[in-house]
C-alpha cells in the first residue's frame, strides 16, 4: 500500500477506512488482557479522553503472540477492557504483529518506522503517526507519557 491512508481497520462489528482520519495523529497499540502492562490500558484511556477532542485517535489490536496473554475471544476483550478500564476507543480484531501472518497494517507501520522494526517485541508497543511520519515506542522501554510528550497537541 502507498500510505496509511490506504488501509482499513477491522474491529469486531464494523470496518474503519483510515482515510476518514487523514487530519489525525493515530497512536496504534498492540494490547493484551493479561500481561504485566495490562494497566496501560487505564492510562491509555485517559490519554483518548484528553486528546481525541483534539485530534488523536487510538486504535488497540489485541494480539495473543506474546505468551498467549490475550487468550479471549474479540468480544471478551472488548468486554474485559470497557468494564476494567473503561475504554472507549476502539479495538481492532485480534491481529498477528509479528511473523508470517503479521496483520498488513502491522507491517507496514514496522517497515516505515525511523528506524525500522524488524519485530515487536513487546505486548503494549506504540506507533504513534502523525503527519505520516510513523514513530516507534518499545513496549520495555516507553510509557503511555512518552506518547503523550511527543503528541505535540
Amino acid at each position: 500500500m502507498s500510505d496509511i491512508y490506504s488501509f482499513t481497520v477491522q474491529l469486531p462489528k464494523q470496518t474503519i477506512p483510515l482515510s476518514e482520519h487523514k487530519d489525525k495523529t493515530l497512536l496504534f497499540v498492540n494490547v493484551a488482557s493479561k500481561c504485566g502492562l495490562t494497566p496501560q490500558y487505564k492510562d491509555l484511556q485517559t490519554l483518548y479522553e484528553k486528546y481525541n477532542p483534539k485530534g488523536l485517535e487510538i486504535i488497540g489490536f489485541p494480539c495473543n503472540q506474546f505468551k498467549g496473554q490475550e487468550p479471549g475471544t474479540d468480544q471478551e476483550v472488548l468486554e474485559f477492557c470497557q468494564l476494567n478500564y473503561g475504554v472507549t476507543f476502539p479495538l481492532a480484531v485480534k491481529a498477528d504483529v509479528n511473523g508470517p501472518e503479521t496483520q498488513p497494517l502491522w507491517a507496514y507501520l514496522k517497515s516505515h518506522a525511523e528506524p525500522p522494526v524488524e519485530n515487536i517485541d513487546w505486548n503494549f508497543s506504540k506507533f504513534l503517526v502523525k503527519d505520516g511520519k510513523v514513530v516507534w515506542f518499545p513496549a520495555r522501554s516507553s510509557k503511555v507519557s512518552d506518547v503523550e510528550a511527543a503528541l505535540g497537541l
